[in-house]
């Protein structure tokens, strides 16, 4: 038998494609449930109260259909979608890193596992970006990291578990973790880090991220990437072809 449908989800469209003629398939980032791709039947119908409401970056309360007698069944029926508001617009000029968010988040969350604290970094996030773009995606991908356990405790030595000396230098390594490196970041820093993420203080670790975003995005993009593997991300890799575009129409 199957199980009566679940209350309304708190929601965000990551990702949709088409189905048929008029449907479509949708992967949405769930505050209780996580990454759920659901059937949105009819909703590109000029008609459907789906159509204005299924769209990237806005917060969204789903509820779903009755959940799959088979348990392992990733497919679920999407019944209604209203607008949950409370989130400003994203910025054009940052719509492609709210892309990226969104794709970092397909392609490392497993589906049908809930991370409320990422749930709730991401919505702080896209309402962050037009502030301070790069804290913004240092901070989110600091929080995405710890949250799927792929990023070290930041207040010591990985490997001697010796704590951070304020004064010296220190890099994130993809298999190593934190480790001494005279073009790193001071041990002050990751403290300071690593104290705003024990304390899940969003506004905190984006302060801290400020001031070091762009040696902390190399350290970072080398540790996604590792996680990664081959999986190529699209939207920077269109971000930068729109890039050289616009450079080429300047010249």
């Amino acid at each position: 038998m199957s199980r009566a449908a679940a209350a309304p989800l708190a929601a965000y469209v990551l990702h949709s494609w088409d189905w048929s003629e008029t449907s479509l398939i949708v992967e949405l980032f769930t505050r209780e449930r996580g990454r759920v791709v659901v059937a949105a039947k009819g909703a590109k119908r000029p008609t459907s109260q789906l159509r204005p409401v299924l769209l990237p970056f806005q917060r969204i309360a789903v509820q779903l259909g009755r959940t799959p007698a088979d348990e392992a069944a990733e497919i679920h029926t999407l019944r209604t979608a209203e607008w949950g508001g409370g989130v400003p617009p994203v910025p054009a000029a940052a719509m492609f890193s709210a892309f990226y968010c969104n794709e970092l988040l397909m392609k490392l969350l497993a589906r049908q596992d809930a991370f409320p604290q990422l749930f709730d970094a991401y919505a702080g996030t896209l309402g962050a970006l037009a502030a301070d773009e790069a804290a913004a995606l240092r901070a989110f991908e600091l929080v995405l990291l710890r949250e799927t356990g792929l990023l070290p405790e930041l207040g010591s030595e990985t490997l001697t578990l010796a704590p951070l000396a304020a004064a010296r230098r220190y890099t994130l390594h993809p298999e190593a973790g934190l480790v001494a490196d005279a073009d790193g970041l001071p041990g002050a820093d990751w403290v300071r880090l690593e104290a705003a993420l024990i304390a899940q203080h969003a506004d905190a670790l984006r302060a801290a991220c400020a001031p070091v975003s762009t040696p902390l995005r190399a350290a970072l993009r080398g540790v996604l990437h590792y996680h990664l593997g081959h999986s190529r991300l699209r939207s920077r890799q269109v971000f930068q072809d729109v890039q050289k575009l616009v450079d080429t129409a300047s010249r």
